[in-house]
């Protein structure tokens, strides 16, 4: 199993270019289940989750194709990949795929709509909270579908077609957003969609599939609607920049000094994170080709913070700007507002030297004068790269065991950070 050992003390300069988005890609990729024409995507990331979908959708019957690269085209671009369901040859998503990323269980949306009837285990991913499907459940049965749960399976049936209808979230839901979006896309009438997820990725699906034939509008806002057509067509389109991974390497450079620009990043997509960013003394400065963040000698501010569905502080980059404040003059305190198991980081932080304090859901940071390298072990994807982002700093050497979880959502961590200035490789432990 691999490793990422990392030697502390260089600061990042240069320029980073940002990935496709994870969280967009994976539902862009299951709604080509919902035509027998070819999606096209462009700006796909190469990520162990990227793969894992696409051995699930190949079980149902899409085929996937990952275009050759141009002459001259930057290694660090993203794949333009082709997928196309012309025929669904299975409607059952079994538990050995499922139960390895939470996020396949989506594709329960679309092969209801499509088909009629599907069988998707329940779902499995990263441990930081129960995340109850639910919403799920509750959604599709508000357009007629009738659900069983058998021997660990959510069995679902529409076998006159899904009808339009009306759904609130009783709270927030990105996935379950996602999900019920693409049903309705094929069912009969109109659907409501309220209290929906307002993130970027929500949108950018919504493009998708407009530009497949969906008649969607209000995605980004409170209500999304959706007016059910027959069929959908194919389409291109590419995956919007990620914003978790640009607010990563945000934190990165606040926390070594430096200057590095981030070369794709869209600051509209989080602005809240960065408005915070500023405040800790670093220096954001945003332009039509991307971010540039600054910190050369300006101390650490401590800044308090929470998390909160978007457009406020994203639960994704909680762990990364508690890695930042281990170092920041005074104490912050980090209220986690969306999962209630997020914190599993802060025992291995505290193994680097940090100084946390956990009170429920929140998390007091009382910055100190330097961290120290130590084996510290990932426990999910965001806390991962929480301690490659303290190891930067951490005197000596750092190694981070069970680094899979950064493959799941980080394409060449340690490459792009490398390229930068930092000491960083990987290694197989």
């Amino acid at each position: 199993m691999d490793a990422i050992r990392i030697v502390g003390g260089a600061k990042l300069n240069g320029e980073i270019p940002i990935s496709g988005a994870k969280n967009a890609a994976l539902p862009l990729m299951i709604a080509s289940l919902l035509s027998e024409e070819p999606l096209i995507l462009d700006n796909l990331p190469r990520l162990r989750d990227v793969q894992q979908l696409q051995q699930i959708l190949s079980n149902h019957g899409v085929s996937y194709m990952i275009e050759g690269k141009r002459p001259g085209q930057d290694t660090m671009a993203g794949q333009t990949v082709h997928l196309q369901a012309e025929e669904i040859i299975d409607t059952c998503a079994p538990y050995d795929l499922v139960s390895k990323m939470r996020a396949s269980f989506w594709v329960i949306g679309p092969l209801l709509a499509r088909m009629g009837h599907c069988s998707v285990s329940l779902p499995g991913g990263c441990a930081i909270g129960t995340r109850p499907v639910d919403f799920f459940i509750d959604g599709l049965a508000a357009l007629g579908a009738k659900i069983e749960i058998e021997n660990g399976y959510v069995v679902a049936d529409a076998p006159g077609g899904l009808v339009g209808g009306e759904f609130t979230f009783p709270r927030i839901s990105v996935g379950a957003t996602h999900t019920l979006m693409m049903a309705a896309t094929l069912a009969k009438g109109t659907t409501l969609l309220k209290q929906a997820a307002k993130e970027p990725e929500v949108v950018d699906l919504a493009e998708c599939l407009i530009a497949m034939g969906a008649r969607i509008s209000g995605a980004g806002t409170d209500t999304i609607t959706i007016e059910g057509v027959e069929k959908l067509h194919g389409a291109r389109h590419s995956v919007l920049p990620d914003r978790i991974e640009t607010g990563t390497y945000a934190m990165a450079v606040a926390m070594t000094g430096g200057d590095v620009f981030l070369r794709g990043a869209r600051a509209e997509l989080l602005q809240s994170a960065l408005d915070i960013l500023s405040q800790t003394g670093t220096t954001v400065e945003s332009s039509a080709d991307g971010i540039r963040i600054a910190r050369n000698g300006a101390p650490l501010k401590a800044v308090s913070v929470a998390t909160d569905p978007y457009p406020g502080f994203p639960t994704d980059l909680q762990a990364q700007f508690m890695a930042l404040m281990t170092m920041a003059e005074g104490t912050a305190t980090i209220t986690e507002t969306i999962f209630e198991n997020r914190f599993m980081h802060v025992q291995e932080l505290a193994r680097l030297g940090a100084k946390i304090s956990l009170d429920g859901q929140k998390a007091h940071v009382t910055g100190v004068s330097k961290l120290k390298g130590a084996q510290v072990m990932a426990t999910d994807l965001r806390a991962s790269v929480s301690l490659v982002i303290a190891g930067l700093v951490a005197e000596g050497e750092t190694k981070v065991n069970r680094v899979y979880h950064l493959d799941r959502g980080f394409e060449r961590l340690e490459d792009k950070l490398a390229a930068c200035g930092a000491t960083i490789e990987r290694i197989s432990a």
